[in-house]
């Protein structure tokens, strides 16, 4: 397996990281104070490609292989986690099964204003007794002619009070459990519609999460996604997907963690030399390094898979299950080498730990993580 860099590959995650840098992390510490959502440089990302990343050119977007995607959000994600979770729900969770499953019809119509970042986009799969029970969707569907009428609640879905469109799943028949689940496009316009609670979170906090609500909503049976109790093979492929965005986001709030802690090694004194020349702080950093690359190499290999065509189920959970418990780990070493100092919101790795510890719920929680690895695991046995 080859891991350089192609030329184009380099070109993207430079133009991502420039991007980052310049507009993304001077501003990162001020939004996670206000809360603030990020509507200006979404409206910047959509016009640099970064939000149709995931869409083919046809369409208004700037496809590219997943390698690509994985180095884009990385670098988004090292400056700014709640803007990398906004873009990283809105191109895989929303764009790709619109792209993989979707009519001609449907692609023309949702794609060009979610490639351009007109439209913010979700997905909305979690429900009050659905979590990681996926199957146990209770938002119904009921078919009347040529349209659905929608009624449920939906709970943490990712810019649901700010998304003009979701992938939406909903049961046409309880009594078949998995096989009535069905996906639906949901434009949030539409009357029926109405946001519940937005939840007060312990990061990501300029990226929304908030509570749905279905009411008599009328769609036309036009904007159902795939067939009728198709839905949850639809969710579960999506979910493979975002699995190696979440990775690579993962990396990226590691990467800004292990960063920060190493210039500050360097620069703090005590006992009259910097805090680096210890062989204890020396071994941290070496460790943190470490785990990173194990996790970036982990996302690069489930993305190769998924660009050959091959089956990434396990990779994919893999790389997510370990950059996921890497960040989290490595943004607690990066407070540790700070000290005090790290537990003050004038220092950001309090902030990447904040913003590290929802990776491990979202997508598929660790625990869900190790059942998918461990039941693709028996039946290659």
């Amino acid at each position: 397996m080859d891991l350089t860099l192609t030329e184009e590959q380099r070109m993207i995650q430079e133009m991502a990281r420039d991007f980052a840098q310049k507009e993304l992390a001077p501003r990162a510490a001020a939004l996670d104070e206000s809360g603030e959502f990020p509507w200006e440089t979404l409206r910047k990302m959509g016009e640099l490609g970064l939000l149709g990343l995931t869409v083919p050119e046809e369409y208004g977007g700037s496809l590219v292989d997943t390698v690509s995607y994985c180095l884009a959000l990385e670098e988004i994600a090292s400056a700014c986690a709640s803007t990398s979770l906004i873009m990283a729900v809105h191109c895989t969770p929303c764009c790709y099964p619109i792209v993989r499953f979707g009519t001609p019809e449907q692609k023309a119509r949702y794609l060009p204003p979610l490639a351009r970042g007109e439209w913010i986009g979700g997905f909305a799969l979690t429900e009050p007794g659905a979590g990681s029970d996926a199957a146990a969707v209770a938002t119904t569907a009921t078919r009347e002619g040529d349209t659905y009428l929608l009624n449920g609640v939906k709970t943490f879905i990712t810019s649901g009070n700010q998304a003009r469109l979701l992938v939406l799943f909903a049961t046409v028949d309880r009594t078949k459990g998995a096989k009535g689940i069905t996906a639906f496009l949901v434009d949030t316009r539409r009357p029926g519609f109405r946001v519940g609670t937005v939840e007060k979170k312990m990061g990501m906090h300029a990226s929304h999460t908030a509570e749905i609500a279905l009411e008599d909503y009328c769609l036309p049976a036009e904007d159902r996604l795939g067939e009728e109790g198709e839905g949850f093979r639809i969710a579960m492929a999506t979910l493979d997907a975002g699995r190696i965005g979440i990775a690579a986001q993962a990396v990226g709030i590691a990467r800004a963690a292990f960063e920060a802690a190493r210039r500050y090694a360097q620069e703090r004194v005590q006992f009259g030399q910097p805090i680096a020349q210890f062989q204890a702080i020396q071994w941290m950093l070496a460790d943190m390094a470490t785990r990173i690359e194990a996790a970036r190499l982990l996302t690069w290999s489930a993305a190769l898979k998924k660009d050959r065509g091959e089956r990434y189920t396990k990779e994919a959970a893999m790389a997510k299950l370990f950059a996921t418990e890497t960040a989290s780990w490595v943004c607690d070493q990066a407070l540790q080498i700070y000290g005090g100092y790290g537990y003050s919101r004038d220092y950001p790795v309090e902030r990447y730990l904040r913003d590290a510890r929802v990776t491990r719920i979202y997508e598929g929680t660790s625990e869900i993580m190790r059942l998918v690895i461990a039941n693709q695991l028996l039946r290659e046995a």
